[in-house]
């Protein structure tokens, strides 16, 4: 399983057992928006079975996912780079639980602790990692190899098995159009990656589908894995994803 930021966080610095009483958990529903552009942040939050996504959307209503915060990060990192707003949307499209600091507080350490400064810095590397590596995905790859990344990342940044949504949001995530998600489903289940009805997935080859995804995945999860000193997670040939038909 992923260590995430807050778990690296208290085995990396013990003493951040002071900030435990100002941590609130809450629980995001599917498609909650957590941020609105230009909306001032007062909270950040480490998600803890949620992954929220950040979008953008443009003039005519198109949106597309430029990165998604799970139990790998902080949502709310313009906070201590010196902005209180951002111009994307932060958006559910899995529904779980997160840890909510007040943003007064995340400021504080990233002033006042050195250690925790650079932690929170190496996280953001990796996400604007993530960031560029989806602008590059979304422009040079197919809808297929965006569909295998996403449920890749969205697997990595969840600890329970199971991810209800519809498909017109994970289009929405992907840039593309509900109907493209669906042909490329199909053609994951014909190569024998996942399993689909009814709009519901299940990863039956979770190796495969890594060499089916374009290498922007990879990229991603090493940049990570580089900058927190993990050891890549012994992968399982069998997993299970599920997302929920709209209407």
């Amino acid at each position: 399983m992923r260590l995430g930021i807050v778990s690296c966080a208290r085995y990396r610095l013990p003493n951040l057992d002071v900030y435990l009483p100002h941590l609130q958990r809450v629980t995001f529903s599917l498609g909650q928006i957590v941020y609105e552009p230009d909306e001032r942040i007062e909270f950040c939050y480490f998600p803890t079975d949620a992954v929220v996504s950040l979008l953008y959307t443009m003039q005519d209503g198109t949106t597309a996912e430029m990165g998604m915060v799970g139990n790998d990060g902080v949502l709310g990192v313009a906070l201590f780079l010196g902005g209180e707003s951002t111009c994307s949307r932060a958006l559910v499209p899995v529904a779980g639980d997160a840890l909510r600091l007040p943003a007064k507080l995340l400021q504080e350490e990233f002033t006042y602790s050195r250690p925790r400064q650079l932690l929170l810095l190496r996280y953001t590397q990796a996400l604007l990692t993530q960031i560029s590596q989806t602008a590059v995905c979304n422009r040079l790859h197919s809808v297929e190899q965006r569909l295998c990344r996403w449920l890749l990342l969205c697997h990595d940044r969840k600890n329970r098995s199971d991810l209800l949504m519809t498909q017109e949001l994970i289009a929405n995530m992907l840039g593309g159009r509900r109907e493209s998600v669906t042909v490329a489903a199909g053609h994951l289940q014909d190569a024998g990656l996942i399993h689909y009805c009814r709009g519901h997935i299940r990863i039956m080859d979770r190796i495969g589908l890594e060499s089916a995804a374009c290498e922007c995945y990879r990229i991603v999860e090493d940049e990570s894995d580089r900058l927190f000193g993990r050891n890549r997670r012994p992968e399982s040939s069998s997993s299970e994803v599920a997302f929920e038909e709209a209407g």
